[in-house]
């Protein structure tokens, strides 16, 4: 499994990149090879404030769907369009092309509850 050293993790499988004030989120290497093929993306959380642990959205693959929460809390700036059409990206790049939401922090001091990635390949088992 891919843990890249530069991002942040949660237990649930989401991954937070931090570009300043704002941050991309997306859901692990781990997370979506359980998954499987990721078929829809359902972000309707654009423009919207949501807290730490918030769903923002639901990521359906061909044999379920799951919430993703929000790692920390913060304005939803934008989705990734490109999943509209290619979903198939998080499978693809989970941690490039494959972001799901771009935020701005409410508060950078949530960060300090996340996992490394010493962490996080730990609690998969890696």
């Amino acid at each position: 499994m891919n843990v890249p050293a530069n991002l942040k993790y949660t237990k649930d499988h989401e991954w937070l990149k931090v570009d300043g004030e704002e941050a991309y989120i997306g859901i692990t290497d781990h997370a979506q090879h359980e998954l499987g093929d990721i078929v829809f993306i359902e972000v309707e959380t654009e423009g919207e404030t949501l807290g730490k642990h918030e769903s923002f959205g639901t990521i359906e693959a061909v044999k379920t769907v799951s919430d993703m929460f929000m790692p920390v809390g913060g304005e939803v700036l934008e989705f990734n369009g490109e999943l509209t059409t290619t979903p198939e990206l998080i499978n693809q790049d989970p941690y490039d092309k494959g972001w799901v939401i771009k935020i701005r922090m409410t508060d950078s001091g949530e960060m300090a509850d996340l996992l490394d990635a010493a962490q996080y390949t730990a609690l998969i088992g890696g």
